[in-house]
């Protein structure tokens, strides 16, 4: 970690906002809660909700180019939270990977360092074209080297992952579903992304 204080924006759709807990933090504030800066870091959650990654990759850099801060005294950071809208009808997987693919290498030509958290487990019906949306994002994800989460594998039969959605009619998780998210987050390569320590080192 550098002396510059680090600003890290993360766009998404709802879920990035933590829609459904009960207490408010959803993945992001658990994620960060466990988290050692240096220094106090600057978070903003960018959330627009029914958001895919056509109409993400349309506004993300307007809205965290006023956010984030000079180069030289600010390490920028992006976090890419994919969510389930593009299996809205008329978006192919096709579009899903060309749109990520021109996200992450419009924000490499800003040199943002950038991680990517994949979209969960949703409405039973709706696994296969999940999963295969999530195999595309990392395999966009993995070509240009950058982290990639993999919500769905892990969570898609987890017990307390579909009690949770089953209370909330198979949309949000709550309270316990974004405390697996989380975990997930922080153990697929969220600490040395940051460069800070992980707990208990």
């Amino acid at each position: 970690m550098t002396d510059r204080q680090v600003r890290i924006c993360v766009v998404g759709d709802e879920l990035s906002a933590g829609v459904g807990d009960a207490r408010a933090l959803g993945w992001t504030g658990r994620v960060l809660a466990r988290t050692r800066f240096d220094r106090p870091a600057m978070t903003f959650v960018l959330a627009v909700p029914g958001e895919g990654t056509s109409a993400l990759g349309a506004r993300w850099a307007a809205e965290t180019d006023s956010r984030f801060g000079p180069e030289s005294t600010h390490d920028n950071r992006l976090v890419v939270a994919l969510g389930r809208h593009d299996l809205d009808p008329g978006l192919s997987v096709a579009r899903s990977r060309l749109n990520l693919a021109n996200i992450l290498d419009m924000a490499d030509s800003r040199r943002l360092s950038t991680f990517v958290v994949g979209p969960p487990p949703g409405h039973p019906e709706d696994g296969g074209r999940i999963a295969e949306l999530s195999a595309a994002f990392a395999d966009v994800a993995s070509r240009r080297r950058v982290p990639y989460v993999d919500t769905y594998t892990p969570l898609a039969q987890h017990e307390q992952w579909l009690a949770d959605l089953a209370t909330t009619g198979d949309t949000y998780p709550g309270q316990a579903g974004y405390g697996l998210m989380a975990w997930l987050v922080l153990h697929t390569g969220w600490h040395a992304w940051l460069g800070v320590p992980a707990e208990g080192e």
